[in-house]
This record gives structure tokens, sequence and C-alpha cells, in this order.
């Protein structure tokens, strides 16, 4: 008879009646089945094709700002945020859309908390320290900023439905006497390199996500975690592959792949599970690049011969953001109104974009081919 894997920490009674999970030190012993290294195969496969293959695109570093744009879009709506992708783009781009300020700021501060998670990379690694920073980020001036943005939390959280009590949370994060040692450990975990990366973030993910160290935006600040680790490793070059898709299309595979290791120490579906996101979602972002990236540069082929650059400068900027506004893409490039104005002009023409919005000031044009390919539904088979 196989013997049933025991779970990975401890039932903790506490004061006031309720029980917690406090999770034990990773890394857990795994078992190196053959699936689990079929699913390590293929995501290592697949993620070291979108590192080569999406920095040798001609320009990714501006194909990056949509996926980013993307991942906060998605990551966002896990926590039921509902702005699409095209109204963050859109608000972006200086047009008015007709979603409340506080969802768009909600999904615009993942990207600001990402970018600077990136950047804080150069001079910092991925520890407690940036962690809390990234949060402060995400949470400054929405909702759920009361609940103390960039500070671990002091007091006890849970996870359930709405209106559930502590006695009836689905779900109880260690308590905050436990939360400090728990943090330190993980830490320490970040740090070392005795795993694949992949498997390494895998459990990261998992043990986070189970610590809950903050009041508020704990799944955002865990998804983000993954994307930095990512980089740190050098995994990935760019940060072009976010998991949030996956998650989302696949919520209660998600949440019962997490409550299975905490339940009943399913450490290899976990796993699996997590591998096949990264297969599925690395190839995902890379036919998304390419197929971009192809129409770029046709219509860069379609606008060469004419004298003025500034079509292929705001191909550029449609590049990082299917949506422009004449008054802000002459900001920008600190060219005239009325040259953007007939540079607009010959690609709306040329069929590239069309307007969206029929005020007869500053109005809104999209590159429709190029948004349709980022809002595309994610792939969860192989390609």
């Amino acid at each position: 008879m196989t013997e049933r894997p025991a779970i990975p920490g401890r039932m903790l009674r506490c004061a006031s009646g309720y029980t917690a999970f406090v999770p034990d030190p990773l890394p857990p012993k795994l078992d190196w089945t053959p699936t689990l290294v079929r699913a390590l195969s293929d995501a290592d496969r697949l993620i070291g094709r979108l590192a080569g293959e999406g920095a040798s695109l001609p320009n990714p570093h501006l194909l990056i700002r949509p996926f980013v744009a993307r991942e906060a879009v998605l990551s966002s709506r896990i926590e039921g945020t509902q702005p699409t992708l095209g109204e963050l783009l859109a608000s972006e781009a200086g047009a008015v859309v007709e979603r409340s300020p506080e969802d768009l700021r909600e999904v615009a501060n993942y990207v600001v908390a990402l970018e600077h998670g990136i950047r804080r990379l150069e001079t910092l690694p991925l520890s407690l320290r940036l962690i809390r920073e990234i949060h402060e980020k995400l949470m400054q001036g929405v909702r759920g900023g009361h609940a103390t943005p960039g500070e671990f939390r002091r007091s006890q959280n849970w996870i359930g439905r709405p209106g559930c009590t502590l006695q009836t949370a689905a779900f109880v994060p260690p308590p905050p006497e436990e939360l400090m040692a728990c943090l330190g450990t993980l830490e320490k975990f970040l740090h070392e390199q005795i795993l694949p990366p992949l498997v390494q973030i895998g459990l990261a993910h998992y043990q986070f996500e189970t610590i809950h160290p903050f009041l508020d935006g704990n799944g955002r600040a865990g998804r983000l975690l993954i994307t930095l680790f990512l980089v740190e490793r050098s995994v990935l070059p760019r940060p072009l592959l976010y998991l949030s898709a996956f998650f989302e299309a696949t919520r209660q595979d998600y949440y019962d792949s997490l409550r299975g290791v905490s339940e009943r120490g399913e450490w290899n579906a976990w796993l699996e599970y997590f591998l096949n996101g990264v297969a599925r979602q690395s190839e995902d972002a890379l036919s998304r690049a390419q197929r971009m990236n192809r129409l770029l540069t046709e219509w860069r082929r379609d606008l060469s011969g004419w004298s003025s650059r500034t079509p292929i400068l705001l191909l550029d900027r449609l590049a990082e953001n299917p949506f422009l506004t004449i008054t802000k893409a002459a900001k920008n490039l600190g060219v005239a109104f009325t040259t953007v104005q007939r540079a607009m002009e010959r690609l709306r023409r040329k069929g590239i974009v069309e307007e969206t919005s029929k005020a007869k000031r500053n109005r809104v044009y999209c590159a429709k081919a190029l948004l349709d390919i980022l809002e595309e539904p994610a792939r969860l088979t192989p390609m």
C-alpha cells in the first residue's frame, strides 16, 4: 500500500479558538516521478525557447509594455477587478473610458509594481525588503490601501467565502507571532540554488500564498514574485512570461492544487500544474510576440519611402500601446501636432489604425490587429 504523503506543516490551535496552518520550511522531499521529470523538461525547453527567440526579436523592449499590461489586467481579474486590457491601454494613451478610476488605478499599480521590481533587481536581491516595496506600489491609493501597504500583517487574516469567519474559513494562514519566522525561511530558500529554478519558484509561490503575509494583495504580490525570480535568475532576459492568464483560465485547478499541498502533501500535483502553466504560457507569449512583430514589420515596409519618419515612430508607440491620441503622441515624440495628425491619417488610410472615438478634439486611434492578438484567450494545450 502506498504511503500517504505527510502534510507539509502543522495545525496550530490559537488562543481565540481557531486553527491556523504553519507550513514547514522549504524544500520538501520531492518524488521525482517520470511525469514530474517530463513536466520540468517540457517547461525548461519552452521557456528556454521563449528566452532565446524572444530576445532575438528586432524590438523586444517595445513589446514588453503591452505584455506587462496584459498581465496586470489578468492578475487583477483573479482578485475581482474587471477592467479590460483595451480599457487600461486606452486610458494610458489618454482616452476617456467608462470604468471607475479606482479599478483602473488598481490595475495600473500592478504595472508600476512590476517595473519597480525589475529596476530594483539591478541593486537589490529578491528579498523580503523588495517584496514589501512591491506591495506598497500595488496597494497605493486603491481599495485595500488601508491594509498597511508595504507592511507585513500584524493581525490574523483568513481565506474563504465572503462573510465567513475565522472559525468557518476555508484556510487560515500562520498567526502573526509565527509570520516572520515563516518569511525568514522563505527568503533563505529564495537565495538557495539547489533545485531547478522552475521547481524552486513553483515551491516558493505555494509557500508565499500559504503564508499570506499581507492583509490584502497577496495574490498579486505572489504572482509578481514569479516574474521577478525568473528575471533575477536569468531564466528570462526580459519579463515576457506571465502566469496570471493560465491561473485565471484554470482558476479552480489553481486553488485546488494549492489546497492539495496543504491538506494532503500533494507536491507533485502542484508542481506538474505549475510547470504545465510555464510551458503553455511560454508558447503563448512567443506566438503573440512573433505575430505582433510580423505585423509591425509589414507595416514598416508599407510605410517605407515616405519622406517623414513620423509614421515609423508612431509604429514604435503602437508596439508599446495599440492606442494613441495625437496630442499625447506629439508630446512624446516632440513634434508638431499637425505633423502627427498627417502621419496618423496615413496610418489610417493604410488600414493600420482606426479611429475609436468620434470626438472632434483628442481623437483616439487603435491598431486593432495588435489589440486582438493581445486580447486572445490563453491557450491551455500544446501548440
